[in-house]
């Protein structure tokens, strides 16, 4: 496999070919997920074959929303699948990182290892301390793209994800259950102030 042409080809796409309405999900998010996978993998103790495959699924995780905005992920997991046979990907390799990649779904159960890593990966920010400039970032992609989301709207529904949402490595349990919980009751102030409570 021929990782640093496969790389190269989708990054360009990405950074050609993303609507500029995706201010969440965007050619930065990829790079995040990116960096996330790789510092997760390490600590995970991964390596090899195994990291270059979830380093080039976490480049490709979010291809698809270079066509549309809803399932996505399938749309990602076909590009995977077209192209990157080219670049030396065998069949069950391309399996792998299109397992991946869906299972970086909203309510999809990672089940392996390397699933569960770049899931973690793709929410790393939950924990993170840059968490509510990105949540911001989030919501107005969201009201760009049909949804209409008020300030104490769009706090609800962080609640009920974030209530929902679960860490599955012990690295990122670790490094990020604590500040996300932090964050988690900063929301829930907030939609109780909105309530004048």
């Amino acid at each position: 496999m021929d990782f640093e042409k496969a790389s190269e080809y989708i990054t360009n796409r990405l950074k050609k070919e993303l609507a500029v309405t995706l201010y969440y999900h965007s050619f930065d998010h990829t790079m995040d997920v990116y960096n996330a996978t790789i510092n997760l993998a390490k600590e995970e103790g991964i390596s090899g074959e195994e990291l270059g495959l979830m380093k080039i699924a976490a480049l490709y995780h979010d291809s698809g929303f270079i066509y549309q905005y809803l399932d996505n992920e399938k749309v990602a997991a076909q590009i995977a699948r077209e192209t990157l046979p080219a670049f030396g990907y065998t069949p069950s390799q391309i399996d792998i990182i299109v397992g991946i990649i869906m299972a970086t779904v909203v309510h999809a159960v990672p089940k392996t290892h390397l699933e569960q890593i770049v899931r973690d990966a793709d929410l790393d920010y939950l924990g993170r301390d840059d968490f509510h400039p990105i949540s911001v970032k989030l919501q107005k992609e969201l009201n760009s793209n049909g949804f209409q989301l008020t300030d104490q709207k769009w706090d609800q529904i962080q609640i009920k994800f974030f209530e929902k949402h679960l860490y599955y490595t012990k690295s990122a349990i670790r490094l990020r259950k604590e500040i996300k919980q932090k964050h988690l009751e900063e929301i829930k102030e907030r939609v109780l102030a909105y309530e004048g409570k």
